[in-house]
């Protein structure tokens, strides 16, 4: 099979411009027949590094990676919009690129004029332009529109006049990168459809995006660029899994050392509400454990009669392993560490489980599980054990309390800490329950779903 891009050995500098850097005069990048070379290694910075795959006529490719890593570098060079520092870049075929909002409209202008400017930046005739001028208008969405100034789009018009002009002059290769995300969901599904419809004409599509869903959809092989180089080269599934796992594990290691912070701060009595308790008037009116008095012009993050104290809270896995990063369906133990001050035998121990929104997820506590309190005293240990805490993907806060049964608080943490969770399938919510699809004998489907047997 004949290759549409090949990219190999492929290196991209920019220099640096920011005060303190040096700067290349013209004379002497004539004299060293470069902008950046001769500089040293701190004046520049370098976007992509090493860099190379094919591509062949025919499939759909796609990168993934974090913001910063060099995809949209990648494919301004790939367009001919950018020239690389170092190796070599092969592209063959027609080429229509989407990469940048807005980039080649002119802003005062209207709509239809910078279809035929864009249609003959990408190779078309006047002729051409005429001649499916009607399709790229009904396609775009934007009849009553198409005479303003594109000044006076909205980002999501843009992007519609953009993809309708590039997927109109028949290019042999697309590159299109983010900017998809900006349309609204009816467009988007227009975008996909034409996307799959390209591709079935045996045409080669390159695909930026942040969406993995969209991804492993349409691409045949991805890449993962990472600070500029390549981190994998592979099957979609694999790579975009490869990606899942090093992203949760970054967030788990950010979520501990936000932990660790607010623990210190605890400790240390700097935290936000720390030692703050509620005024006598607040107890006496019945304040609950997770609502503070609501006269309080600024809530407290903490507060409590101080006769008991939480002093940690941890987040383990099935192995005992700390870990604020989890898969939904895995065993989860909440470990809360406690201190009493003094003997107490009216005592109940709770989580709360929220979302930034302050939606009450799931709480539970000793007293609602109908335990009945006896003697606490020094300090212990008490763990909450979930052999499947089934929560939808997203990020969740935890209030942990040591109170008394009839709710007056010894030590109350709000957002304690945080943590996040993803899915191994796909759903809508925040709670994940176990379940299976019963279908009568009318309904056939041609392949069993992946997710079939999940309960």
């Amino acid at each position: 099979m004949s290759v549409s891009i090949r990219v190999d050995g492929l290196h991209k500098s920019y220099l640096r411009t920011a005060p303190g850097f040096r700067l290349r005069t013209l004379k002497s990048a004539l004299l060293q027949r470069s902008l950046v070379g001769g500089h040293r290694a701190e004046d520049t910075i370098l976007a992509l590094e090493d860099v190379s795959f094919t591509v062949e006529k025919g499939t759909a490719f796609g990168v993934i990676g974090s913001n910063g890593s060099g995809k949209s570098t990648l494919l301004k060079i790939l367009a001919g919009m950018l020239q690389p520092t170092a190796g070599s870049v092969e592209v063959s075929g027609r080429v229509a690129a989407l990469i940048e909002l807005g980039a080649g409209f002119h802003p005062e202008i209207s709509g239809r004029e910078n279809i035929y400017i864009n249609g003959a930046v990408l190779g078309l005739s006047r002729k051409e332009i005429d001649r499916r001028y009607d399709d790229i208008v009904e396609f775009s969405g934007l009849a009553d529109f198409i005479e303003e100034p594109v000044k006076n789009y909205s980002s999501g018009m843009y992007v519609r006049l953009g993809f309708a002009v590039a997927i109109h002059t028949d290019p042999e290769i697309l590159l299109v990168d983010e900017v998809l995300a900006v349309g609204d969901e009816a467009f988007q599904h227009r975008c996909l459809r034409r996307i799959e419809e390209f591709l079935a004409k045996g045409n080669t599509l390159l695909l930026v995006s942040h969406s993995l869903d969209t991804i492993e959809r349409f691409s045949d092989e991805v890449l993962w660029l990472e600070k500029g180089r390549n981190r994998l080269l592979g099957s979609p599934r694999r790579v975009t899994d490869a990606y899942r796992l090093a992203v949760a594990d970054r967030e788990g290691q950010a979520h501990l050392a936000a932990k660790e912070a607010r623990q210190r701060e605890l400790e240390e009595g700097t935290g936000p509400g720390a030692g703050e308790a509620p005024d006598d008037e607040g107890l006496q009116a019945g304040l609950s454990p997770g609502k503070p008095d609501s006269r309080r012009t600024e809530e407290p993050r903490r507060w409590g009669s101080g006769e008991a104290e939480v002093l940690g809270v941890r987040l383990l896995d099935a192995n005992g392993q700390e870990r604020y990063h989890l898969v939904s369906g895995e065993e989860v133990c909440f470990e809360i560490e406690v201190e009493a001050h003094q003997e107490l035998n009216d005592f109940v121990f709770g989580i709360g489980v929220f979302t930034p929104r302050e939606v009450e997820v799931w709480g539970m506590n000793t007293g609602l599980s109908g335990y009945v309190s006896g003697r606490l005293q020094g300090r212990t240990k008490v763990r909450l054990v979930c052999p499947a805490l089934r929560l939808g993907p997203g990020e969740y806060l935890l209030d942990v309390a040591v109170h008394a049964r009839d709710g007056y608080p010894y030590d109350y943490h709000r957002r304690f800490l945080s943590f996040s969770m993803t899915a191994g399938s796909r759903g809508v919510g925040v709670y994940f329950p176990r379940y299976r699809w019963e279908f009568d004998e009318a309904v056939h489907w041609e392949s069993p779903s992946p997710e079939d047997g999940r309960d």
